[in-house]
């Protein structure tokens, strides 16, 4: 089965600081794939390379199959890649619907009378979101006035209905308590249900375990593990997450003094 998304040894330098090294990632359809490390692992830098933010110095990058190297967001986005930041960017005031519809607003009539066709964007925001199984108070209500976790649903509805293949998502659940985190990871499943292949970048194993099919391990820009959820338990990919060796080391450490 073609990849959707494969990075083969990857990497990416600014300057003289190595930010990504001989990183490697596959994404399927109808699997999630997480990419997990602490701060400064490298995670921003892989995400800005499959969203077409910044171009790899080395490896190679294929998008179903045919190797490229992405110029902008826009490239990315034509080519079925949907990037949701960590800080979403959605206009507060602005009702539900309009923000789902941002930038791509349907409009009705002709000439000097075209103008938006509100009727349909509100019905088609309402079924989006209904398709994923999220049942919204009020799709009129400002977007500023949901949860960190229902406008997190919000943006992965939106790039399912806007044909995205590949769902990107940054630390969805890092600014949100364990009812909202379970909600959104619901969602995140019910998006690899349809068919897409997702990337989820978290720093948290067990929400990784959770919904993950496959899973990296990234460290200081270099790659420590790559693994299916068959050849790895979750106290593994904790301990690999938290530093393996290191973590040990530190416990001898903590022990004697």
């Amino acid at each position: 089965m073609t990849s959707l998304v494969e990075l083969t040894d990857v990497s990416k330098h600014y300057g003289t600081v190595r930010a990504l090294e001989g990183v490697s990632l596959e994404v399927h359809p109808g699997e999630i794939t997480c990419v997990l490390g602490d701060n400064g692992a490298g995670k921003s830098t892989l995400i800005k390379i499959v969203a077409g933010l910044h171009r790899h110095d080395g490896g190679t990058l294929r998008v179903e199959g045919e190797e490229t190297t992405l110029s902008s967001p826009r490239e990315a986005l034509d080519r079925g890649i949907a990037t949701v930041y960590q800080d979403l960017a959605v206009v507060p005031l602005m009702p539900v619907w309009r923000n789902f519809f941002l930038g791509s607003e349907p409009r009705r009539g002709v000439g000097p009378f075209k103008r938006l066709d509100i009727d349909l964007m509100r019905r088609t925001t309402r079924e989006a979101l209904l398709r994923l199984g999220i049942d919204l108070r009020d799709v009129d209500q400002p977007i500023g006035t949901l949860s960190g976790g229902e406008r997190q649903c919000v943006a992965i509805a939106r790039a399912v209905h806007f044909g995205a293949k590949v769902l990107i998502l940054d630390e969805p659940t890092a600014a949100l308590g364990v009812k909202q985190s379970g909600m959104v990871l619901k969602y995140v499943a019910a998006a690899r249900d349809e068919g897409l292949g997702v990337v989820l970048i978290t720093h948290n194993p067990h929400h990784a375990y959770l919904v993950g099919d496959r899973f990296v391990l990234l460290r200081r820009g270099t790659m420590v593990g790559n693994h299916t959820k068959d050849d790895i338990t979750l106290d593994e990919l904790t301990g690999q997450m938290a530093g393996g060796s290191d973590l040990d080391a530190l416990r001898h450490e903590l022990q004697r003094s």
